[in-house]
């Protein structure tokens, strides 16, 4: 067994320890930007705390992939992150050998006169040409002895086959190489894998993970997280966008719009000046919002207008109540 790192690298150095609190776990996420709900900061801290993989699923634009950015700057460890796609495989994702410079080796090897060819097999599989890909670098710790935080990124849009490759590292933080041995991190990574539900993931991959669905954010918190990212926007601004954003995700859209798209549509917005929603700054700055045309065409116009009466009204009866 080959731990990575452990001469150079000794897994007695210095590592950030994890957040003792569900509340801490939020204020940790907090300073990093990040508003999380009790159910999300809950499931954290219990990744974190007990060194499990944390699975997040939603829909696209919720929040999954910011949660592992947000972790990797706020405890100070490096992002790995493997962007999933169909086609992906071991070589891509875990592993690969350096064939050029083995080639090279090889014709170095027989111009010494070199003729043992089991003793050059056995030198061509050397450390020096193993090629680490993302998984393999996850389980690599810092010249502090931290270990990363390991991204694994829209895992349903890979091969059901790829899950296999996953669940020895998600079990035992180890890669096993047939020509070289089996790589064990001195410390497990952070790891975060999200999906968008695009297909189901097997449930051997899912029982080694802690479950959170990450939903669409509330009225209030969705305006929190808007005043802490988007600080340029007004209130009344924010709060007409934001009723607005919600009203839309009731409607059947091909894709309803997410947080990311709201932080987009509030950043484009106040770039062109507007300090309230108008049916005219609606329907010019659609496609900040809305990503497929025939949710466009449905929304702009007439229905946009609709909508955004019903939002002034409800406002107006809030503010007159109040």
């Amino acid at each position: 067994m080959v731990t990575m790192n452990e001469a150079a690298f000794p897994s007695t150095g210095p590592a950030t320890d994890p957040p003792s609190s569900v509340d801490e776990t939020a204020a940790l996420l907090a300073r990093g930007a990040y508003v999380a709900d009790r159910a999300l900061a809950t499931a954290v801290f219990l990744a974190l705390r007990l060194g499990r993989p944390l699975f997040l699923e939603g829909e696209a634009g919720v929040g999954k992939t910011e949660v592992a950015k947000v972790l990797s700057r706020v405890l100070d460890r490096r992002l790995v992150r493997l962007q999933c796609y169909e086609g992906l495989d071991l070589a891509a994702a875990v592993y690969d050998w350096d064939h050029a410079r083995q080639m090279v080796e090889i014709r170095l090897a027989e111009a010494a006169g070199e003729r043992d060819r089991t003793r050059i097999a056995a030198e061509l599989y050397a450390e020096r040409f193993l090629v680490r890909r993302p998984l393999l670098q996850a389980l690599e710790s810092d010249r502090s002895g931290r270990a990363p935080v390991l991204l694994i990124d829209e895992l349903d849009r890979a091969d059901e086959p790829f899950e296999a490759f996953l669940l020895e590292i998600l079990s035992d933080f180890q890669v096993t190489i047939p020509e070289y041995g089996t790589i064990t991190a001195a410390r497990p990574p952070i790891v975060i894998v999200t999906s968008n539900r695009t297909r189901e993931i097997h449930d051997a991959l899912k029982r080694r993970c802690f479950y959170a669905w990450v939903d669409y954010p509330s009225v209030e918190r969705e305006r929190e997280i808007l005043a802490l990212k988007v600080p340029g926007a007004g209130e009344r601004l924010s709060g007409q966008l934001v009723a607005f954003i919600q009203k839309l995700r009731a409607l059947d859209l091909f894709k309803p719009p997410g947080v990311a798209e709201t932080l987009d549509w509030a950043q484009a917005l106040t770039t062109l000046d507007q300090v309230e929603l108008s049916p005219g700054a609606i329907d010019d700055t659609l496609g900040a919002l809305l990503k497929y045309q025939d949710d466009i065409q449905r929304i702009r116009g007439s229905e946009a207008a609709r909508l955004l009466a019903e939002v002034k009204a409800a406002a107006a009866v809030a503010e007159a109540v109040g």
